[in-house]
């Protein structure tokens, strides 16, 4: 009765701080700006087709920081400072 209890408290606890990095980096680019594809094609019946996918989020439309995004979510999701700061990321474009 107490493993299952043990199993749940550990899967809670924070996760690697490259996960962590890895999942937030993501959250960082969408508080920089949005994303989304546009497709426009036609069907073999003449018909226009048209769709949007766009990507907003409310970090981005509450104009946060993408940095101050990023430590924040990693702090939370590892419980440690990144291992760099964002703009300091070679992978980093904003």
């Amino acid at each position: 009765m107490i493993m299952p209890a043990l199993l749940l408290v550990a899967a809670c606890g924070p996760m690697s701080l490259a996960e962590a990095e890895r999942q937030c980096f993501e959250r960082a680019r969408l508080a920089s700006k949005p994303r989304g594809e546009v497709w426009i094609g036609g069907d073999s019946n003449g018909r226009r087709i048209a769709a949007v996918d766009l990507e907003i989020t409310s970090d981005y439309v509450l104009q946060k920081d993408p940095s101050a995004v990023y430590e924040t979510c990693v702090m939370s999701k590892a419980g440690e400072a990144p291992s760099r700061p964002l703009y300091m990321r070679p992978d980093w474009k904003g």
